[in-house]
């Protein structure tokens, strides 16, 4: 659809708020980055709101820009109270004050007289929207705009309950035109960034509050990710986790991308099934992918081949799909440890405990052993602190233990006390006996474990120098060339800073 125009154009901020006022000033930050507006009428408290608002966009509406009318009843999904009428009467306002598309629910639809708009002087385009919060429905291959009703576009918006889902929604997209494909949920996100690229007409992001589940902020929609530059010659990579939200990983190597001029895009992959993404993987163009908890182990199974340190760790942190599909593993945890703990310990002839026994430990407890180190392993899972400790040539210790041996310094390989549980730590004050504690862990950059290390005068390592360590490592691997640290670095500590003021 020629009328969102191309590149940026076809990016939507969504402007929601209770007030005029509060809209307005989301419409301004919307446009700095996209000239196609989605104005939440529905979310406006009442009445006076919306008429206060339509009043000031008549007078004042930017000539270059491309409004969508939105007010979305709450049968469909909205948080608009009034019935069919009413909502067409706001629609109206908004012909009036220069918006040219509307969304117009089904459910609005198959109310109205022949279940047509044709003869209400709402906005001239109409986009017929269609909501499934629950699910993914059964798809046809095609979706076409019916021939009568007055509509000029279909939106399809539903959850994805799987990566296999969204899957299903983008290839819809291919054989249908004037189609608006919208994957929703934390698991459609990633195919909600690369919907452009499908051949969606739109894809949207918030301004500022999320009005559906898994939206990614407009800026970042547009200058992280990149989306509306997305092809089919772009080399798409990404991390797969349970959970992922918190993961900085695409804010480290989108930002690589962008100061290297790399075409390329990092996304966040909530995987709650492996096998739901692997199967997938092939659809979206998946050139290669990180892999954090709990799919370190299992993941390794699944390779045709790895590097013989990972072979020896038994778990990879980083995996390449190859050009017939196989998966090849690498392990950059491993240098993460190295590069981040060397700086304060002497590693040969060092006494190392790690707490954990998963794959970041293992990875952690070949390093330290191929450096010199004894190494000692502490996990939950007593047998399986004791196969790790036997693989290294090290000892397993027992927790009850902890009180009364000393080390140079412990490791916390374990996910306790990561965001948003951080306020948790994995052992005890009385339990640190060691010179320097190191913490897995980047988000937060201080977890409690390191506070109260610190208080006890220990000197701490923070996981963000592991996590960069084994990021850049894992951006050149893939990227083939060196990357660009610095500005990796800054945007990561910037990011970190400010969760950390929002906490305070």
């Amino acid at each position: 659809m020629k009328a969102f125009g191309t590149g940026v154009g076809r990016i939507c901020g969504v402007a929601a708020a209770a007030t005029a006022n509060e809209l307005r000033i989301l419409l301004r930050q919307a446009l700095r980055y996209t000239r196609t507006v989605e104005l939440r009428l529905d979310w406006l408290r009442t009445d006076q709101e919306r008429q206060k608002f339509l009043s000031w966009l008549k007078e004042t509406r930017p000539r270059d820009a491309v409004f969508v009318a939105t007010c979305r009843r709450r049968i469909g999904g909205g948080e608009f109270a009034g019935d069919a009428r009413a909502e067409l009467h706001w629609l109206i306002k908004a012909q009036q004050a220069g918006c040219q598309w509307c969304d117009l629910e089904v459910e609005t639809l198959r109310e109205l007289p022949g279940k047509s708009v044709e003869g209400y002087a709402i906005p001239p385009k109409v986009m017929l929207s269609m909501h499934d919060f629950r699910r993914t429905p059964r798809l046809p291959k095609k979706l076409s705009v019916p021939p009568q009703g007055g509509v000029d576009a279909i939106k399809m918006a539903a959850m994805s309950q799987t990566i296999g889902d969204s899957v299903r929604l983008l290839k819809v997209l291919r054989h249908s035109r004037q189609l608006i494909a919208v994957p929703m949920g934390e698991i459609g996100l990633p195919a909600r960034l690369l919907a452009l690229r499908e051949g969606s007409a739109l894809a949207y992001a918030p301004v500022a509050a999320e009005t559906a589940p898994g939206q990614v902020h407009l800026r970042d929609f547009k200058e992280l990710y990149r989306a509306h530059k997305i092809t089919r010659k772009t080399r798409v990579y990404g991390v797969i986790g349970n959970p992922i939200g918190h993961s900085m990983s695409p804010l480290l190597h989108n930002t690589g991308y962008i100061a290297a001029k790399k075409d390329a895009v990092f996304l966040p992959f909530l995987v709650e099934r492996l096998d739901d993404f692997l199967k997938a993987a092939r659809d979206l163009g998946v050139a290669g992918f990180g892999v954090t908890l709990p799919h370190k182990e299992a993941v390794f199974r699944r390779l045709a081949g790895c590097e013989p340190l990972a072979q020896r760790i038994g778990a990879v942190n980083t995996v390449t799909v190859r050009r017939d599909g196989s998966l090849f593993g690498n392990n950059t945890d491993y240098l993460g440890v190295l590069r981040a703990l060397e700086k304060k310990v002497q590693l040969r002839g060092s006494r190392v405990l790690i707490l954990g026994a998963g794959g970041s430990a293992r990875a952690a407890a070949f390093a330290l052993a191929q450096a010199g180190a004894e190494v000692l392993v502490c996990a939950r899972r007593e047998e399986a602190a004791r196969g790790l400790a036997r693989a290294v040539g090290g000892e397993a210790v027992r927790r009850s233990a902890l009180g009364k041996e000393r080390f140079d310094a412990i490791l916390n390989a374990t996910p306790v006390g990561m965001h948003p549980h951080d306020g948790v730590s994995p052992l005890r004050a009385g339990e640190l006996h060691c010179s320097v504690v190191m913490d897995f862990i980047y988000r937060p950059a201080q977890t409690k474990l390191l506070q109260i290390a610190a208080a006890k005068g220990i000197r701490t390592v923070s996981g963000v120098e592991m996590f960069l360590a084994q990021g850049i490592a894992q951006w050149e691997l893939w990227m083939g060339s060196r990357a660009p640290e610095a500005p990796m670095r800054r945007a990561v500590q910037r990011a970190l800073q400010a969760v950390k003021q929002k906490r305070w």
